[in-house]
């Protein structure tokens, strides 16, 4: 088995206010709109649009991607709005769309009566509620010793989410079902394109396979609030068991497809590859999230005596079946039961085990089994951009008993 370091990075990582690359500065996506904090740079100002989150419970990456610190996620099902992650692929539309937001207008395709239709007719087809984790495809990028570019995710790109909205399947019913031939769900984000580029290299466009669409949900609401501009309001794709990168915000066109689009974040982005090697069609895609879970406390100290060891767990499209948490890195294991309200299978589970500790210095991992028996792997999957990590090992932390 590889050799790693100690990891104390994840308990150190929560506390730092800027997360440095393997190249000394975050990576750099300017074309995007995101500006890098680089090494001792002072913390840039925060952009209107996400001035109302808590910034005392967030790491801040750049002006506009935010990682929730492991100690703020506690044991709660739901992740309160103003702690929740900020991750943007495009710089943000104006406000001005979420003022009428009934009027936002989608269109539909590939569709037996194409058409496009506002929220407000939307809204009279139907309406459901789901728990969702949502979780950006590199959250855990952090632990990748090859240093993998983007942002430096620790476990803080993740939380449990409340969504209201039409449910999709409704919508393809009211427009008479999908075309023949018909594989794939598409959908393409409403923000303003930069100038001057291919639109094709920078349009969040992403598809997913069709049988997604009897969970997916043209979602309006957030946490039981009008959808945020800052998480994709006023409409937002949501994709349970997904990682977010699917969940495409402001989305304005919705299509039933043959083929994957050719848009660069789906033909060659957000592929897993080897280590070195450029993304591809052939490489799988990031669609539907693995088994995962992590310790939110304690992080890193402890008093010695009757402690409460506490995580959150999920199993991605599939349901949860248990979770085990370890004091020594994996050698003895005791399981954890969940606390709180299940919220259904996309959703995660908190989790709590009571433990006698004596001084000393234990190293704490957890490990999640879903119910068709997918557990953990001790292992991260290497992979050049750092996706899909669910390696138990690395998600630990070190903490010291006195």
């Amino acid at each position: 088995m590889p050799q790693h370091p100690t990891r104390r990075d994840a308990p150190t990582l929560s506390r730092r206010q800027i997360l440095i690359g393997g190249a000394g500065t975050l990576a750099s996506v300017s074309l995007l709109g995101l500006t890098p904090l680089a090494r001792g740079q002072e913390a840039l100002p925060i952009p209107d649009f996400i001035k109302w989150k808590r910034t005392d419970a967030l790491i801040v990456h750049s002006n506009k991607t935010m990682e929730t610190r492991r100690g703020a996620i506690g044991t709660g099902v739901v992740t309160p709005s103003d702690i929740l992650f900020v991750r943007n692929n495009l710089p943000t539309p104006p406000e001005t769309i979420v003022a009428d937001r009934d009027a936002w207008k989608v269109a539909f395709s590939g569709v037996t009566a194409p058409r496009s239709m506002t929220l407000g007719e939307l809204k009279t087809l139907g309406v459901e509620t789901v728990a969702t984790v949502l979780q950006c495809s590199g959250n855990g990028r952090a632990f990748f010793p090859h240093g993998a570019s983007g942002s430096q995710w620790s476990v803080g790109a993740a939380g449990c989410v409340i969504w209201t909205g039409v449910p999709m399947r409704e919508v393809i019913r009211a427009l008479g079902g999908p075309e023949s031939g018909a594989q794939y769900l598409t959908s393409t984000g409403g923000e303003e394109l930069p100038e001057g580029l291919d639109e094709k290299s920078v349009v969040v466009e992403r598809s997913v396979p069709l049988d997604a669409m009897e969970q997916a949900l043209l979602a309006y609401e957030m946490n039981g609030e009008p959808l945020p501009l800052t998480h994709g309001g006023p409409l937002r794709m949501v994709i349970p068991g997904y990682y977010g990168v699917n969940n495409v915000k402001y989305v304005k066109h919705v299509a039933l497809t043959r083929t994957q689009s050719d848009a660069k974040i789906q033909a060659s982005g957000y592929r897993v590859r080897p280590v070195g090697e450029k993304g591809a069609p052939k490489q799988p895609s990031m669609w539907a999230m693995n088994v995962k879970s992590w310790i939110t406390g304690p992080l890193d100290a402890a008093p010695a005596g009757r402690n409460l060891i506490h995580g959150v767990a999920f199993g991605g499209t599939e349901s949860l079946h248990g979770v085990e948490v370890s004091l020594d890195n994996g050698e003895n294991w005791r399981a954890a039961p969940f606390i709180g309200p299940d919220l259904g299978p996309f959703a995660w589970r908190p989790f709590v085990l009571a433990a006698d500790l004596s001084a000393g210095e234990y190293r704490m991992v957890s490990r999640a089994t879903d119910a068709k028996g997918n557990s953990q792997p001790r292992e991260r999957p290497d992979n050049e951009r750092g996706y899909g990590h669910n390696g138990w090992e690395d998600h630990g932390v070190t903490v010291t008993v006195s």
